[in-house]
């Protein structure tokens, strides 16, 4: 636990594009004992989280330009785990809503902040450091890989749901065993990222159209395990909101459903194409 001398010499960085505040903020923590370096932009605000240790990040949430708060935070949960998170809004309705910040954030602050509330927030959160250990953060792509069992077992508990699917006589195992390689090709897709709509060819998805074919499907049913496969994927997303980078999940997002409609379009033509010869060989 830091004593309270380091508690009043705490490094903080300061980020915030609006010229006013970040002078205002900067001056009330310097006359606190604070040690306070600023930064007007994200851009900047990385360089000095790569090149020094800060006990506290003080970051508006709205940046203009590449990145936001949440690239700041995240980028501070990489470098420095332990120290003290604080991000603030303009927008207080966003202050309830937005829930799944305080799993990578410390506290959410409303603009305009009570300076001497802000003082005492900054030296509690010191005070505490550390009595809770915090979980790292992951990349989507990684959590999909770990989590890629219960991924299926939700993909199968949704699609045993589903009467037009169940009229398909299947067992677990039949009804399941392309998934492995369509989750395992969204995993690489994730970590060798490409630009969207970017044609790439899927061996799992034209082998699950040929095997679908055979066991009786259509091409609608085709479609809802696709829609029920990206239900499932983002659900595991959610379970695992405490972990996730939020600095690259918009693009990640985006990534996973581009390459299940990519995988889905090529399933479809496989299916489309289907002699029985296929399979025999």
């Amino acid at each position: 636990m830091p004593t309270k001398n380091k508690i009043t010499e705490a490094k903080i960085l300061l980020v915030d594009d609006n010229d006013q505040v970040r002078t205002t903020l900067k001056a009330v923590l310097d006359a606190n004992q604070f040690r306070v370096t600023a930064a007007p932009s994200v851009g900047e605000a990385l360089q000095l989280i790569s090149a020094q240790k800060f006990d506290v990040l003080l970051c508006d949430l709205h940046m203009p330009g590449a990145g936001d708060g949440f690239t700041v935070v995240s980028a501070m949960r990489h470098t420095n785990p332990q120290a003290v998170t604080l991000v603030f809004t303009g927008y207080p309705a966003l202050k309830e809503a937005m829930n799944a910040i305080l799993l990578q954030a410390d506290e959410i602050l409303v603009k305009p902040m009570d300076v001497p509330e802000l003082v005492a927030l900054i030296r509690e959160k010191l005070q505490k450091r550390g009595a809770q250990k915090r979980k790292g953060v992951e990349r989507v792509a990684s959590i999909l890989e770990r989590d890629k069992k219960a991924t299926i077992a939700n993909w199968l508990g949704r699609v045993c749901r589903e009467p037009e699917l169940t009229l398909v006589p299947l067992s677990d195992e039949a009804r399941t065993g392309h998934l492995p390689k369509l989750l395992q090709e969204v995993v690489e897709r994730l970590r060798e990222p490409r630009a969207l709509g970017t044609k790439a060819v899927s061996e799992g998805a034209a082998l699950h159209g040929n095997i679908r074919k055979s066991q009786g499907y259509s091409v609608p049913l085709l479609i809802e395990e696709s829609r029920i496969l990206q239900v499932s994927i983002f659900e595991t997303l959610q379970k695992n909101l405490a972990t996730v980078d939020f600095s690259s999940l918009l693009l990640d997002v985006m990534t996973i459903a581009d390459e299940v409609d990519s995988q889905l379009k090529q399933t479809i033509r496989s299916f489309m194409a289907f002699t029985p010869e296929i399979i025999a060989a």
